[in-house]
């Protein structure tokens, strides 16, 4: 008897290969049958309708803190997430010494706005090495997998002190300590090692994340500590990332190819469009492509979203620092509301001069604020910009989010395209999906906590990508899942999912395509030591299986918790 019959489904099976309607068939945790299945089963899902793909498999995420004690993993455990790749941009908790747990706390503050408080609040420090972190991760129950990878950060922090922590140069000693520790950490399941190469990503002491300017030797070093220790992935984040050191996309390639040859390992870049060169992302696939006519194995992340954040009342806006404004900020939301409304404030408000900052960017960039609405919109108009409402309407673009930032009871959030959105338009992120060898990535789950909600981007892929755009062609359903499923699973050698084949575990969405939506961002309250952070669900999920479990039925929690560390060498 099967555990779980999936009926009449439109089977979108994460190979590419066109959608068609079968069954599926679930017994211990497995896939067992996907076509037409008749006998009994103890629970059967009629999916007449729905479209049935694997789960997605997320590999940008930064859950390393929050993995220790949240089971659910939200918001990515909303949106159809069934593994996470923790360990991301060089940042993570281990391996880390007792009188240096704070250090590594300012250090993800900063970098991934991830708030300190709730950190160490809710951290169960359990370990020193990483072996040790990956038996603390693997004591929790949880809604989906999990899989973490050598954070070059840390470990630099761990065995070179404050030396590491200034990114000194690295003596022979500390390159061979340094290896050793890798090593170790692959042998006993880190799946990969991420490095940081971009100077603006700082720690809340103002420090780049240690690696940030390590030598290319030390990268080969480290790298081949991976290959020795079993293989993993190389992830790394451009030294070019928004445009800010030129010529960094093209020196970051050059390394990476280097140790893609030399030791066989598979590499992954963040790749995006910026507002310096916004066509430069164009030479560097042109690049990977070189590269892999080379025999180099490096796959490119995409976003799914240009790269914005969320201005608001509940978020940061620009008026912070004005001294009308501070008198009334420590009011509660509501009563703000009431006293931000007198006319005489508001002017005095808009009076007053600007806090350097957001406020000078806010200034320059008019043309890159979107109001959000519900449903919210991604890809908004040039017509619907600050710029434009200003002009319309003969206010400033200061007066225009003002009155925005006043909306839905002082709810209202904006929409700041910081890059990503050069031309108005997001034709690059589709054909940048639409390039062999890409994958969809950077969503960022669990960071940047008081701006954005990336992570609910693996909904927007079906939802807007593959269905309601209308600015623009549209992603084939079958080439957007995909490229969240057996893309990302392969590329870190997750050979048991991201296919519907029997055999292949049993990690499954079950998906309404009408009702299919990302819900409206909103902040919440809800992390340790009542930290607030910017919260995106969605709608449309029927039924999430982990492992064979429906983790989420009608796009509630079920309470299963049937997922688990993954560890290198023991997917099956």
């Amino acid at each position: 008897m099967h555990d779980v019959v999936i009926k009449g489904g439109t089977v979108v099976d994460g190979t590419g290969a066109p959608s068609h309607t079968a069954d599926v068939a679930i017994a211990d945790g497995r896939i067992v049958a996907v076509g037409h299945v008749d006998g009994p089963a103890r629970q059967t899902v009629d999916a007449s309708g729905l479209l049935v793909t694997p789960g997605y498999v997320d590999p940008h995420t930064h859950y390393d803190g929050q993995a220790t004690w949240d089971p659910l993993l939200r918001p990515s455990s909303a949106h159809g997430v069934t593994t996470a790749i923790l360990g991301n941009c060089g940042v993570g908790f281990a391996p880390v010494r007792p009188d240096r747990r704070a250090w590594l706390v300012q250090l993800m503050e900063g970098v991934e706005d991830i708030p300190g408080t709730a950190l160490h609040e809710g951290i169960r420090w359990a370990w020193e090495s990483f072996p040790e972190y990956l038996d603390a991760l693997e004591t929790l129950p949880r809604a989906m997998d999990v899989a973490a990878q050598v954070p070059h950060g840390a470990l630099r922090g761990y065995v070179m002190d404050e030396r590491g922590a200034d990114d000194e140069a690295a003596t022979d000693a500390d390159l061979a300590r340094m290896a050793e520790l890798v090593e170790e950490a692959v042998r006993a399941g880190a799946i990969g090692f991420s490095t940081n190469r971009l100077p603006s990503h700082t720690a809340r002491d103002g420090r780049s994340v240690p690696g940030t300017t390590a030598d290319p030797i030390e990268l080969m070093a480290l790298a081949r500590a991976v290959a020795a220790g079993g293989g993993g992935v190389i992830q790394a984040v451009s030294a070019e990332g928004m445009g800010l050191v030129p010529g960094g996309y093209r020196r970051d390639l050059e390394w990476m190819t280097e140790v893609s040859l030399a030791t066989g390992l598979r590499t992954t870049l963040a790749v995006t469009q910026h507002n310096v060169q916004p066509e430069l992302w164009r030479d560097v696939l042109d690049w990977v492509d070189d590269a892999a006519a080379a025999g180099a194995h490096v796959t490119p992340q995409v976003s799914g979203r240009p790269l914005g954040i969320l201005l608001g009342w509940t978020t940061r806006h620009q008026f912070s620092g004005r001294p009308s404004y501070d008198e009334v900020s420590h009011l509660p939301l509501a009563e703000r509301v009431v006293a931000l409304a007198d006319p005489d404030r508001r002017a005095r408000i808009l009076a007053e001069p600007a806090t350097p900052g957001l406020a000078a960017l806010v200034a320059k960039l008019p043309m890159q604020l979107f109001p959000l609405h519900d449903p919210p919109d991604y890809e908004p108009p040039a017509e619907s910009s600050v710029k434009a409402l200003a002009a319309s309407t003969g206010r400033s673009a200061d007066e225009v989010l003002y009155d925005l930032y006043q909306e839905a009871g002082g709810r209202r959030l904006v929409l700041f395209t910081l890059g990503g959105y050069a031309h108005h338009h997001a034709d690059h992120i589709v054909e940048m999906l639409e390039r062999p060898g890409t994958m969809l990535g950077l969503a960022d789950g669990g960071a940047h906590c008081s701006l954005i909600c990336d992570a609910s981007t693996y909904t927007s892929m079906l939802a807007y990508w593959a269905r309601d755009r209308t600015r623009g062609r549209k992603l084939p359903v079958e080439l957007a899942v995909a490229k969240m499923t057996s893309v990302p699973a392969d590329l870190y050698g997750l050979v048991d999912r991201g296919r519907l084949v029997p055999g292949l575990r049993a990690d499954i969405n079950v998906i309404d395509p009408v009702r299919l939506r990302v819900r409206m961002p909103e902040v919440v309250s809800d992390l340790p030591a009542g930290a607030s952070r910017v919260l995106q669900g969605a709608q449309g999920y029927v039924r999430t299986f982990v492992a064979g479990e429906a983790v989420t039925i009608d796009d509630t929690d079920t309470g299963a918790r049937p997922g688990r560390l993954v560890r290198r060498g023991t997917v099956a």
